[in-house]
């Protein structure tokens, strides 16, 4: 179906400066006097490197008029410290999510992303130890918390783990913040990282519905998930908080190259399940969130500093990225029609393409290098 000319037209140029000044608005840089670059061109830079899935050096060094990278890099590493980008992060990634949000009740999502780390532990800030996962037991972790309306994922507040902090006092921070939001919750899906008493304890104290998977922690709950078919049974775990686990059985017919039943277990606390099935099939919704670290990936740029505050703010920038995305394709893009609007073809990577072509518009991207010999016939036609 051809779609209707709108009288307007969003060019590269406005989503650079839309997201240029999203960062400048909330992430404000003082420069000091006699400093030539200025904060529109660092985050200018920073948006071309987080479009672009590459490194403030690229971006630097394939332009002809922008700042140096490493005047780029100190600037942002001298302004913005772990706690400094965690103060106002959230603020910025819910400027405009949480206007597109329904008056409806939403899903929330919580997720527990692990990003390997392979260096010298000792020089390097704000790691998080966990369980061995491809061959290490140190990361760099971020908790995320989303809204999830109709496959679309808003995020709403992201939060680095460090040594010596657990699940609960994130999903606690988590909590108190949907609380103070003028958002009403249908449920909260969380990941196994969230499975302990703390974080159960949490939702019931706050009285949010929830799914959790259950981890095989006792030998009751191993037992329970090695024989019998579905069925709800009543669990306690460290002996501080007592819930219902729907076991969900269902047969592999070949699925992963496996046969026979495969068990499923979920902390499940929330009027609309009532069966196993139901509680399997709620919860396969929050698989799709996945999707979003895979666009995160996209739009995250390249770095191998050691400082915790850029790498937060870069991994910010790449969610922000996102939720501009989205809240343009629904304010600006999309039609209004009666039953929803109509939403135009524009892929979240095409959208990313058009933010780098504008850096490299403002910035004059280099179309030469230099040549140590005359150029012969086969270069012109």
């Amino acid at each position: 179906m051809q779609q209707t000319q709108a009288d307007n037209e969003v060019e590269e140029e406005h989503l650079l400066n839309f997201v240029v000044n999203s960062l400048g608005d909330e992430l404000p840089i003082d420069l000091g006097e006699n400093v030539e670059v200025s904060a529109d061109e660092l985050y200018e830079v920073l948006a071309g490197a987080s479009a672009g899935g590459t490194s403030i050096n690229h971006v630097c060094e394939t332009t002809d008029e922008s700042p140096h990278a490493n005047t780029v890099r100190d600037h942002l590493t001298d302004q913005f410290d772990l706690d400094a980008v965690e103060a106002v992060g959230n603020t910025l990634l819910q400027r405009d999510a949480l206007e597109t949000l329904p008056d409806r009740p939403v899903e929330v999502v919580a997720d527990l992303h692990l990003d390997p780390y392979y260096g010298d532990e000792d020089e390097t800030e704000a790691l998080y130890f966990s369980q061995a996962k491809r061959g290490t037991t140190a990361f760099h972790a971020y908790v995320t918390l989303y809204a999830r309306v109709r496959n679309k994922r808003y995020t709403l507040a992201v939060r680095q783990l460090v040594a010596g902090e657990t699940t609960s006092e994130v999903l606690g921070e988590f909590l108190a913040l949907l609380d103070g939001l003028d958002l009403r919750v249908k449920a909260v899906y969380l990941d196994r990282g969230f499975y302990n008493s703390g974080c159960l304890e949490l939702l019931y104290a706050h009285n949010y519905a929830f799914i959790i998977p259950i981890v095989k922690w006792g030998e009751t709950i191993k037992s329970e998930l090695t024989s019998g078919w579905s069925r709800v049974i009543e669990h306690e775990l460290a002996g501080r908080v007592t819930f219902p686990v729907f076991i969900d059985c269902v047969y592999q017919r070949g699925r992963y190259d496996e046969h026979g039943v495969a068990r499923h277990g979920y902390a499940a606390d929330a009027p609309f399940i009532d069966t196993p099935r139901e509680a399997r099939e709620h919860y396969s919704k929050r698989f799709g969130i996945e999707s979003s670290y895979r666009l995160a990936k996209q739009s995250l740029a390249l770095t191998s500093s050691r400082d915790a505050g850029l790498r937060l703010l870069l991994f910010v920038v790449s969610l922000l990225l996102q939720n501009v995305w989205r809240y343009l394709h629904w304010k600006y893009v999309a039609a209004p029609r009666r039953g929803g609007r109509r939403l135009w073809d524009w892929p979240f990577t095409e959208f990313c393409e058009m933010v780098l072509r504008a850096v490299w518009t403002a910035f004059g991207v280099r179309r030469s290098v230099p040549a140590n010999q005359p150029l012969d016939d086969r270069f012109f036609r």
